[in-house]
């Protein structure tokens, strides 16, 4: 996998799939997810797919794997302190 697809898709998950499938598909990971469920995981969970890809060609046990689930997680459910103070804040 290429590297600048791992780093550029901790952050921005759709937009690098997107990049990556019309820009350098050749760069695109390879993977055996049908076509329909790359479209609807990448539309709407795009991190899932991306933990696939790299489940896929590299293996669950590698930092990068851990990283995106890291991210992942924190991403889905909720973030961290400052999310919840904001979140406090405006039901209030």
């Amino acid at each position: 996998m290429d590297e600048y697809f791992l780093i550029f898709s901790l952050f921005f998950p759709r937009l690098v799939l997107l990049i990556y499938i019309f820009a350098f598909p050749h760069l695109f990971p390879a993977n055996e997810v049908p076509q329909w469920a790359d479209v609807l995981m990448g539309l709407f969970i795009p991190r899932v797919l991306i933990l696939i890809y790299i489940y896929q060609n590299m293996g669950a046990d590698n930092v990068w794997f851990i990283a995106h689930m890291i991210v992942m997680l924190l991403a889905y459910l909720g973030g961290g302190r400052e999310t919840r103070r904001r979140r406090r804040r405006t039901e209030a």
